[in-house]
């Protein structure tokens, strides 16, 4: 059993199933979203890079600023045009 814990405080917080993972990566579109929090961007390169040699396509998005939540476009953006997303999470 996985446990996640929600970091919004919330009383009771919505239970959440996990995605279904991808069966591999070769003709997969993997989005990399960067979250504008200094050095994720090279962390995404590398990473890049590493899904490119598994035959991924990637697909770059970036949040304007960590503050603020991604908005409704620039998430259904990537929801419509990759099969999973990785998101920057660096300082």
């Amino acid at each position: 059993m996985t446990i996640l814990l929600d970091p919004t405080s919330e009383l009771e917080p919505p239970v959440r199933n996990l995605a279904a993972r991808l069966d591999g990566l070769e003709g997969r579109t993997v989005g990399l979203l960067d979250i504008s929090k200094p050095r994720g961007n090279v962390f995404l390169d590398t990473l890049a890079e590493l899904l490119a040699r598994r035959g991924a396509a990637v697909r770059r998005y970036a949040k304007p600023t960590f503050s603020k939540p991604a908005t409704v476009d620039l998430r259904h953006l990537i929801a419509t045009e990759c099969e999973a997303v990785i998101e920057a999470l660096a300082d």
